[in-house]
């Protein structure tokens, strides 16, 4: 299955992803409150910024989330219909909802994530199979359409990347997520600015708790999502705070960005949280990326994340330190990611 945050974040919160995922971009509709019915389909759409053929930015320049809004208004004005709905999102993450089963996508339809294409020739990995010709057609004519855009031409002018086109990938249908209090016994509540997570969030049974100055992107504020976490521990068993700021400076190939979000992380999220907790009596604490994404390839990667969990009832292993290296040398793995979850909470 992709490398990707649908998948590997599924997998962490207990849930096989070879039996419960249909899709990424169903995930987020969740998160907008988006209804899909039995025959629909949800694509994300992400504004990109494409030069000479090459994906120059994934994010369009982190487009920001009104002008995204205007945007996607204007492909919906151009190219939606009864049966082709464009959603707006936050800055370039968007979805596009084909209704009544007017999707011809099959498994053997291709897609592959923008970020994923960084710096690269786009030509080999736009969309194929079942389905595929419709997806590469409101692509090229998304592009005309932006080009048009007075808010696009202004940012071009100041030296800002634009979004050049709509880039499309993650379909999927509906999915069905065993609610988690029922199969797990514990409440839950997220804490994230971005909507997959949001959505998962939702199927899951979870609160979804909005915290002021959290972006998903390296600007967010750390401190508050650490005090609203601690605040959080008073109404639900399973509290999940999400940062999205190492996988963007990994995208980004910015090391000093990264290092700088892994810090702040500690400092501001997982320090107070540990303290707060430790005062509390029994507890667990986890901390676990949900896979690999290497600054120096700026995509993500297949393989095994490193996990640190300390609190009630587990014993202290022989690491020293909180890296790829250290957990290579422990005997405790999970071959199967959707087993963490399970053996964090005791069962």
């Amino acid at each position: 299955m992709p490398s990707g945050s649908d998948v590997a974040t599924m997998s962490l919160f207990g849930y096989d992803p070879l039996v419960c995922h249909t899709g990424r971009a169903p995930l987020e509709a969740a998160a907008q409150g988006i209804e899909l019915s039995a025959d629909d389909w949800a694509v994300r759409c992400n504004f990109v910024t494409i030069e000479n053929g090459v994906m120059k930015s994934f994010t369009a320049g982190q487009i920001p989330s009104d002008l995204g809004r205007r945007l996607i208004d204007d492909l919906q004005n151009r190219l939606g219909s009864g049966s082709v709905e464009f959603h707006a999102g936050v800055s370039y993450r968007n979805l596009l909802v084909l209704r009544g089963g007017k999707a011809r996508f099959t498994s053997a339809t291709r897609t592959t994530p923008p970020h994923d294409v960084t710096d690269q020739p786009v030509a080999p990995h736009l969309p194929s199979g079942p389905g595929g010709d419709w997806l590469r057609d409101m692509m090229a004519q998304s592009v005309p359409i932006l080009a048009q855009s007075a808010e696009n031409q202004s940012r071009a002018a100041q030296g800002e990347l634009t979004a050049t086109q709509i880039w499309l990938w993650g379909q999927g249908q509906r999915p069905a997520l065993e609610n988690f209090e029922k199969r797990f016994g514990k409440r839950g509540a997220m804490i994230t600015a971005v909507d997959l997570l949001r959505g998962i969030a939702m199927l899951l049974g979870w609160k979804n708790i909005s915290v002021p100055g959290a972006t998903g992107y390296l600007d967010t504020d750390y401190d508050a999502k650490g005090q609203y976490a601690i605040r959080a521990l008073d109404e639900a068993d399973l509290v999940i705070v999400h940062v999205e700021a190492t996988d963007e400076a990994s995208h980004e190939g910015d090391a000093k960005a990264k290092v700088e979000a892994l810090e702040r992380i500690d400092r501001d999220i997982v320090g107070p949280l540990h303290a707060r907790l430790r005062a509390r009596g029994d507890y667990r604490i986890l901390v676990s990326p949900d896979h690999p994404t290497f600054l120096r390839t700026k995509t993500h990667s297949h393989g095994y994340v490193p996990f640190a969990l300390c609190g009630t009832g587990i014993a202290a292993g022989t690491a020293r330190s909180y890296d790829e290296v250290a957990a290579a040398a422990s005997s405790l793995v999970f071959d199967r990611g959707c087993e963490l979850m399970p053996y964090f909470l005791g069962r």
